[in-house]
């Protein structure tokens, strides 16, 4: 294992460079017989895509998906179903000034450390444009997920820069490129308008969600579903903190208002987002995240060279001034991925013990 396979049962093998010919991945152990075709696929990658509005970056790929294995006459198999994207709109010169020296904040410098060669094109391995893979990934965990469970899951940002983001409702969330749930982003587009004309990035806060998943996905002590949701969700390019449920505010969070008081008819609130001792409760998983500021940004910063020496670096070509903005049907997958992985290992422990999901009185929006 060198990093780049998530999953257990349904494990997902990610390969590619940003500026590569392709990137992919290969998905391993989706159960045989499921309906599945690209066009299962395409809708979630493009959401994701690049170039769907001015404030993201301008790179025009079509991610259109290849089904290349693991699927005979429109049904899953039970074998490794790889997966093809291929690049289409590189412009790797736009890194020629860049390849001896480290941009403040990206990983040019720890992998040039680690592995003694980097590929500085888009940032290679490092680069968000190997999320594609994750997505396509996802939408297969997704319809399984649906299919079995009735498994929805949905994503929305709730921040970003300094911009709170009130939450109105979740069907205005595709209808705007920030993934917002609400109904007017014009102030939204005015703060990125006036971050891209100063050269600089922001951050973003995004929260995603799972609901009707069943009780008792999650293997305490070490393998937790909470556990594995904040292992997944941290492998994300920027992301800085994972909050499950309260998260942080269940620091000042008292016994009698954090614990969740449970009816008949259910759970009374959900602080614990969905999670109890590292198993699921029925209730909504709630994941919160936080995303640092693009790295790639035009304005000068002091930096080094690969001989140890100062320089001052620009990073020119198509950036996100903000990554979280396409980072939510990302997190959407990954979470898909998690909560798969964990069925299907459910499955094989308790073997016919019935997953259900209970009824549950409170939720949130």
């Amino acid at each position: 294992m060198s990093g780049n396979t998530i999953g257990t049962l349904f494990s997902v093998t990610n390969f590619g460079e940003s500026h590569g010919s392709a990137i992919g991945c290969v998905i391993d152990g989706c159960p045989p017989g499921m309906e599945l075709s690209e066009a299962d696929i395409q809708p979630e990658l493009d959401r994701r895509r690049p170039g769907t509005s001015r404030h993201v970056t301008q790179r025009n790929e079509p991610d259109a998906v290849e089904i290349l294995s693991g699927v005979y006459d429109g049904k899953t198999t039970g074998t490794p179903i790889a997966l093809l994207i291929r690049n289409a709109d590189q412009r790797s010169k736009d890194y020629t000034a860049i390849a001896q020296s480290f941009r403040p904040g990206h990983a040019d410098y720890t992998y040039w450390h680690k592995f003694g060669i980097r590929d500085p094109r888009g940032g290679g391995r490092s680069s968000a444009r190997l999320t594609a893979p994750t997505v396509a990934a996802g939408a297969v965990a997704r319809k399984w997920l649906l299919q079995r469970y009735g498994v929805v899951f949905r994503g929305c940002m709730t921040q970003i820069g300094d911009q709170v983001i009130p939450f109105e409702d979740w069907r205005h969330v595709n209808e705007n490129p920030f993934f917002a749930p609400v109904a007017d982003v014009s102030a939204l587009e005015d703060y990125m308008d006036a971050l891209r004309k100063a050269g600089d990035s922001c951050g973003a806060r995004l929260r995603v969600i799972a609901r009707n998943v069943p009780v008792g996905l999650g293997e305490p002590l070490y393998d937790k579903l909470d556990a594995d949701i904040a292992h997944a969700m941290m492998g994300l390019n920027a992301v800085k903190g994972v909050e499950i449920g309260a998260g942080f505010a269940s620091v000042t969070q008292r016994g009698t208002t954090h614990g969740d008081s449970i009816t008949p008819e259910g759970f009374e609130s959900n602080n614990a987002g969905g999670v109890l001792g590292g198993i699921s409760s029925g209730q909504d998983l709630e994941v919160s995240l936080a995303i640092k500021p693009t790295s790639s940004i035009i304005s000068p910063r002091n930096s080094i060279d690969v001989q140890g020496q100062p320089v001052e670096v620009v990073t020119k070509g198509r950036h996100d001034p903000c990554v979280g903005i396409r980072a939510t049907p990302i997190a959407e997958a990954l979470l898909a991925l998690v909560v798969m992985d964990h069925a299907l290992r459910h499955r094989a422990q308790c073997g016919d013990v019935t997953l259900a999901v209970p009824p549950v009185s409170a939720r949130r929006q």
